[in-house]
């Protein structure tokens, strides 16, 4: 029997599990109580952190949840010592739900790329040739303004499926005068053949159905370009050091 689609996202995976941690950290403070240590608020709060991190690595959920897992108790803890105003955490709220959206669903955090990188992309594309060029999950715009100010002739694209990222890219462009056009949107429903070169910078979990999207879409002679996460069934790739001891880049050639 399959698991109902909003239990198998990632963020309620994360409630869930420090819901689960709760029985054993009681388990444990008695323990320690038990034996004279008596335990702290404080205490069992890291209890409850290093619990829920090792119940999500356990359970396989993407890296960058454990130490979300770890913190989230101590920081519930910090906030309450405060006795913040209740506008606070929704102004927060807000703020968050607006920058990363939709991260709860497809495991794509926001990672944004440096200019090493954007000017290896570059190193990719001819200058006397009109291509159409896509990073999908943009960001802030850096990439795409980039190269529509170093390859004149390219059309240049971003697409970004977070409001506040996606707003400020948009900012960004108009206030430069920056010819690279930003739309706000699900890179999965765009068709890959319309693109000649396709950049990338999301998470190993967007990997495999990123692979077989390209496959299904992507003309001859395009290039699917991946920053730092390599697609496991990807094969003749190439890959370039863009920072020393940095992740690599890599390209695929269809």
């Amino acid at each position: 029997m399959t698991a109902p689609r909003i239990l198998r996202a990632p963020a309620v995976q994360a409630l869930l599990i420090q819901l689960l941690a709760l029985l054993p950290t009681a388990a444990l403070s008695f323990a320690l109580e038990s034996f004279g240590a008596e335990p702290t608020i404080l205490t069992a709060a890291l209890i409850q952190g290093l619990l829920a991190m090792a119940i999500t690595w356990k359970l396989g959920l993407a890296r960058w949840w454990r130490p979300i897992q770890l913190l989230f108790p101590i920081a519930v803890l910090a906030a309450s010592a405060l006795h913040l105003p209740p506008w606070i955490f929704l102004a927060l709220f807000l703020i968050l739900l607006g920058w990363y959206w939709s991260t709860f669903r497809t495991q794509v955090p926001y990672y944004p790329s440096n200019e090493a990188v954007w000017r290896a992309v570059e190193d990719m594309l001819p200058r006397d040739k009109p291509l159409r060029v896509i990073d999908i999950g943009s960001g802030l715009g850096g990439m795409a303004m980039h190269l529509a100010k170093a390859r004149p002739l390219a059309q240049v694209e971003g697409i970004e499926l977070a409001p506040v990222p996606w707003l400020v890219s948009r900012l960004r462009a108009r206030l430069s005068g920056s010819r690279a056009r930003f739309v706000r949107g699900d890179y999965e429903k765009l068709d890959f053949g319309d693109y000649d070169l396709v950049f990338a910078y999301l998470s190993p979990a967007a990997m495999p159905g990123l692979w077989a999207k390209a496959k299904a879409e992507m003309q001859n002679s395009s290039l699917l370009v991946s920053y730092e996460f390599e697609i496991p069934a990807g094969q003749s790739v190439k890959t370039i050091l863009t920072t020393e001891g940095g992740p690599l880049l890599y390209s695929w050639q269809f």
